[in-house]
């Protein structure tokens, strides 16, 4: 069954420039890009393919039922991801329709990178882009935009290195699906290249204006709880962040421990398909100029920050406190009753 909705996945790591490569397409003449929808995870997981740990129903027989109705069709299992491709394309189209006249739909949620092996199978005819960055820039930011720079905590929180590194790996590694590999660091460094790349892998005319997604951003884009902190200070790729990992962890005993104990975790073999083998993964911190050096400056606490921030310190008390979890549940049912239509 072939996708009704023209599509495009970016699929990287939290911190990994998704967002500013969205913002790149999103600039170009055919494709609209927009907040992370999310639409993939949650599906993934109410049936065939996968199921959540616990649900508000029994998710496991429902699983089970779901394979033996499926498995009575002709095509079998096929009928199911064919239908969650049909109810995806219904959303995705009608986003299309609402946002104006382009025809390709860039869709960049980070969490697909979690659950590619179905997404592949939903979508085998999307047109696939695969962001890696160092796997230390990417912790690096992930634990500065959310945590302070507090590495334990962030790490404790969400370990994304030791999460996103063997995912993307693994669908790198898989041919059946056509994608098109991407270093973050050589978008920056040369984005006309890598740009003309994309288009050519979507299959798109080249608009090296996109480039600039500074001046051509959709003013009337709506903001995600996925979209950036730092994009939108640029309007073009900048190689301002490559190397800022490095400056951080020099110097820093603690930092650089737990750095070390993230990429000893990994296959060197998963490093290596996503770019960053394990003789090269140093480099920067080893060819630090004491002369130069500089410590990174502390990130400013903007609206964004502090609601993520209150987001997750939240979620935190919330699954650690049951006094906290029991105030919550009150709450809810307060509102419940206020908002309640007579």
């Amino acid at each position: 069954m072939k996708s009704a909705a023209k599509l495009i996945f970016i699929v990287g790591a939290p911190r990994s420039g998704t967002t500013m490569l969205e913002r790149i397409l999103s600039a170009h003449s055919l494709v609209q890009g927009g907040p992370e929808p999310h639409l993939i995870t949650p599906l993934a997981h109410t049936g065939i393919w996968d199921k959540v740990e616990k649900a508000p129903y029994d998710h496991i027989l429902a699983a089970e039922a779901q394979k033996l109705f499926v498995s009575q069709m002709s095509g079998g299992e096929q009928n199911y991801y064919d239908a969650c491709r049909a109810y995806c394309d219904v959303l995705y189209s009608r986003f299309l329709e609402a946002k104006g006249t382009k025809i390709y739909c860039l869709d960049k949620t980070p969490a697909y990178a979690l659950v590619l092996p179905f997404l592949s199978r939903v979508y085998p005819d999307a047109s696939y882009i695969v962001l890696t960055r160092h796997p230390l820039a990417v912790f690096s930011s992930f634990a500065n935009s959310f945590f302070d720079g507090d590495y334990q905590a962030a790490h404790d929180y969400n370990p994304v290195v030791e999460r996103y590194v063997p995912a993307l790996a693994a669908f790198l590694k898989e041919e059946s699906t056509p994608k098109l590999h991407v270093r973050y660091e050589d978008l920056v460094k040369d984005p006309e290249q890598w740009f003309e790349k994309i288009c050519n892998h979507i299959g798109i005319p080249y608009e090296a204006e996109a480039i600039n997604y500074g001046d051509r951003q959709d003013k009337d884009q709506v903001k995600g709880l996925g979209d950036p902190i730092g994009v939108a200070k640029h309007s073009r790729p900048t190689t301002a962040s490559v190397k800022k990992w490095a400056a951080e962890l020099h110097g820093d005993p603690s930092k650089l421990a737990l750095a070390r104990k993230m990429i000893t975790a990994l296959n060197p073999d998963d490093l290596a398909l996503c770019g960053y083998p394990t003789d090269m993964l140093w480099q920067a911190l080893e060819n630090i100029d004491e002369s130069n050096f500089k410590a990174p400056k502390k990130s400013k606490l903007t609206r964004y920050r502090l609601q993520r921030k209150l987001i997750m310190f939240f979620r935190r008390l919330a699954r650690k406190s049951a006094v906290f979890r029991n105030l919550l549940k009150k709450l809810r049912l307060a509102a419940d009753v206020f908002l309640r239509d007579e």
